[in-house]
């Protein structure tokens, strides 16, 4: 079962009556004399919509992990697993995992734990490709951090790239979080950053394809 989410709402009424209008016009002055170039077009049309539709998905999924799991956020591939320096909030090393989505995956993002949002803040900024090094510090992106009942906090941060062009999260400061339940959506492509304590055993190596709220990425000490 799928459902699509409300966030595509708009953009898939709006790319669906322009479509009509493209279909109209080329069925009009082409369908008559150039009939294979008129069924050319018509099949583009037809896939950008089913492009544009297929990314606003929302497949129903339960979360299958623990209390002490820290479950994916965000499908897509693992790009990046390494020790690095935390300067927003930690201000230490932390051990970040990134998952980069294409637009052809599921763009919804999830809570990879339960607890309390103890921290949250958008940040404007580029829009570089979701790989580039300086993304994750230049580009749009919106941070969000849960402090889990055992006392730790894990910080996950939506990042836009070149073609996600609105970071959307619903977190606030203070809201209880449970392991599973949406938190954000990015539209077009894009990715998510994990920043697990040091020490932290990794489950997922980097190529590995994951899916939000079904792939264990680490569990909590």
């Amino acid at each position: 079962m799928m459902t699509f989410h409300r966030e595509g709402r708009s953009i898939m009424l709006l790319s669906t009556l322009i479509f009509l209008g493209l279909s109209l016009m080329n069925y009009k002055f082409l369908a008559p004399a150039y009939c294979s170039l008129f069924w050319i077009l018509e099949l583009g049309f037809v896939v950008l919509l089913y492009l544009i539709v297929q990314f606003f998905r929302i497949p129903k999924r339960t979360c299958q992990g623990s209390d002490l799991d820290i479950m994916c956020p965000a499908d897509g591939k693992v790009v990046v697993i390494e020790e690095v320096e935390e300067t927003e909030y930690f201000k230490d090393k932390r051990i970040q995992v990134s998952i980069f989505m294409s637009p052809l995956n599921v763009h919804a993002n999830y809570y990879p734990i339960s607890g309390e949002v103890s921290y949250t803040k958008y940040h404007p900024g580029l829009f570089l490709v979701a790989w580039h090094p300086k993304s994750s510090t230049d580009n749009e992106r919106s941070t969000c951090v849960v402090k889990h009942t055992n006392g730790t906090e894990v910080l996950f941060r939506q990042i836009a790239g070149a073609l996600a062009r609105r970071i959307c999260y619903y977190a606030q400061t203070g809201d209880q979080a449970k392991q599973g339940e949406e938190f954000g959506f990015i539209k077009f492509g894009s990715r998510v950053d994990l920043f697990l304590p040091l020490g932290t055993k990794i489950d997922v190596v980097i190529g590995q394809k994951v899916q939000a709220k079904l792939t264990k990425l680490a569990s909590l000490n």
